[in-house]
């Protein structure tokens, strides 16, 4: 929607209308941020307290009332809808986040990906591959942080293996690593990236793969891959 309103909250902050970028001031970055998660709205109390909440009731309302003032001065249209108690983003505004919660979703869910798999997996993984708010340190956000981790986590998995499925290898193996990226200790991913080393028929680098990630998990954690990691290994090395 390039004649429209955006909102990008993957990655830094970025407001932008009509394709032109716009300077948000601090407050009301942070309550379009807080908008653009809940997708229902929130209770005008309850964004004050998750917005400001080393302040005192009294003074997180004020500091409310002042991002909801600095927020008319955004664009040519309202930001912020305002329905009595409740307050939510505009629907004229598209959220970057969104979007790929939805791509994430559908990937999750099994729901045919046939298109995206065939044409767009470097946009997919591209989107699944960034962050929430790069260098924010808001309380609230630990928790949408880790929503947002788990999500596209589960969705680069499912999307390397379709990509697997359908031979495009390269793809695939993309999806993997960036699932690693999100969480380096958790087995899936790099059971996936070890399984199109496979399909390639590079066993060395399935090997090597494998020999990376058990030195990992053992000077990190003191533990080791599981037996259905270390089973795919031996199947490969001795058949």
């Amino acid at each position: 929607m390039t004649n429209g309103a955006r909102l990008e909250i993957l990655g830094p902050f970025e407001f932008t209308y009509g394709g032109r970028r716009f300077a948000v001031p601090a407050g009301a970055q942070r309550l379009l941020a807080l908008l653009a998660v809940h997708y229902d709205g929130i209770h005008r109390r309850a964004a004050a307290e998750q917005l400001w909440p080393d302040c005192t009731p009294c003074r997180a309302a004020a500091n409310l009332r002042s991002a909801l003032c600095q927020s008319r001065k955004i664009g040519p249209n309202a930001v912020v809808d305002s329905d009595g108690q409740r307050l939510a983003l505009s629907p004229c505004i598209t959220v970057d986040h969104r979007e790929a919660w939805q791509s994430a979703r559908r990937l999750t869910e099994g729901e045919d990906q046939t298109d995206a798999v065939q044409v767009l997996p470097d946009r997919l993984v591209a989107d699944l591959d960034r962050p929430l708010l790069v260098g924010w340190d808001d309380e609230w956000l630990i928790l949408e942080r880790e929503r947002w981790d788990q999500m596209r986590l589960y969705a680069l998995e499912a999307l390397a293996q379709n990509l697997l499925a359908a031979g495009r290898y390269l793809a695939a193996q993309q999806a993997a690593l960036a699932a690693t990226a999100v969480d380096p200790y958790r087995e899936t991913a790099h059971r996936i990236a070890i399984e199109v080393h496979a399909a390639e028929g590079n066993i060395a680098s399935a090997v090597k793969r494998y020999q990376d990630y058990r030195r990992r998990l053992q000077r990190e954690l003191r533990v080791s891959p599981s037996a259905r990691m270390t089973q795919l290994i031996r199947d490969l090395t001795t058949a």
